[in-house]
């Protein structure tokens, strides 16, 4: 385990508090489906996405570039070119086709799984690509998990909603954002910081959304309460909660017991909008949650060991994500050779 200053080693081996910060991230990780919610109840899409990352990339690209000043580590004009196209692809790309779906009203937990089986299809479309085999275990969990999906998504298109018949093909869309964004990364001759990383994606984002929003004539924020609660939501939660813990839960477990937790975003989402927007949750609905689990199970769990480990899919794409990715997420790419996933602020 790497050892970190200023954290005392009682504290940072003691067994309940990584317990404690493991409840805390999934938390805020599956959060920022949750906030999409929010926020697409009191205005558009592209008002909300602008508002969410204008104050990112204020508070951001400062700290960013003290820190590559500080270290002598400021990226050349082809590493940011590489950064701001993983951005727009991990960020703006998928973040926009997640709070489209929801707004339209698919569920947050079929948006979740969607974005869970991820790693899944990238080992299988990326594998060859990147000219690493993929294994007959990979496409089990991958027809698992697609089985699963289509099992929840039935689920929801069944229940009584108002989302069109074609909006649950949008998250599939921005499922290949991500799978773009990681065949970039995995590309990239030199990768960046994670703060660099966060800073430039967030900055590409908080542009494209303005511009969106300014074409639109949708730039003008609401004037009510619930809005800006929605944002400190996802500024706050999604994005400092969910990276900043992703990467003390890195350094404290490491990459596959991260890749566990990542198991439990789509059912804790789906709970989490039953209970607080009343989404339908059903016994079908638990199933196909269920048999999504059990595909990344598959995949990345190491034969000879009783725990996951970062497996067959992470070797496949060589990283960054072998899992979850925020609407949370969140998910703004993490830019790290030995990460689980691209994670989405």
């Amino acid at each position: 385990m790497t050892k970190q200053v200023g954290i005392p080693a009682g504290v940072r081996a003691h067994p309940a508090v990584t317990v404690g910060l493991s409840a805390l991230f999934v938390a805020c990780w599956s959060s920022g489906f949750i906030g999409a919610k929010l926020g697409a109840g009191d205005a558009g899409v592209t008002t909300v996405l602008m508002w969410r990352f204008l104050p990112l990339a204020l508070v951001l690209l400062p700290i960013a570039w003290w820190s590559a000043r500080r270290r002598a580590t400021m990226p050349s004009a082809p590493t940011l070119a590489r950064q701001a196209v993983i951005g727009v692809l991990s960020q703006s790309g998928y973040l926009l086709t997640v709070y489209w779906a929801i707004g339209l009203g698919v569920n947050t937990g079929t948006t979740a799984l969607v974005d869970g089986i991820q790693p899944l299809v990238a080992a299988a479309l990326l594998g060859p690509l990147l000219g690493v085999a993929v294994s007959g275990r990979q496409w089990i969990g991958l027809l698992l998990g697609l089985g699963g999906v289509a099992i929840v998504t039935a689920a929801d298109a069944g229940a009584d909603t108002t989302a069109p018949w074609w909006s649950y093909a949008i998250p599939f869309v921005g499922m290949l954002c991500l799978v773009a964004a990681t065949f970039v990364e995995q590309r990239a001759p030199a990768s960046v910081s994670p703060l660099q990383g966060l800073a430039i994606h967030c900055s590409t984002s908080a542009v494209v959304f303005t511009l969106m929003a300014l074409a639109a004539g949708q730039a003008t924020p609401p004037g009510d309460i619930a809005f800006w609660t929605a944002m400190v939501w996802l500024v706050v939660l999604s994005t400092f909660g969910g990276y900043g813990l992703y990467w003390i839960l890195l350094r404290r477990v490491g990459v596959a017991r991260v890749n566990t937790l990542m198991f439990l975003i789509a059912p804790v989402t789906a709970v989490w909008g039953a209970l607080m927007f009343g989404e339908s949750f059903t016994a079908v609905t638990a199933v196909g949650l269920a048999v999504g689990i059990a595909a990344v199970m598959v995949v990345t769990a190491a034969p000879g060991t009783g725990r996951s480990t970062a497996g067959d899919a992470q070797r496949a794409t060589r990283g960054p994500r072998a899992v979850a990715g925020v609407a949370g997420s969140s998910r703004s790419t993490a830019p790290h050779r030995n990460t689980p996933r691209t994670a989405s602020c």
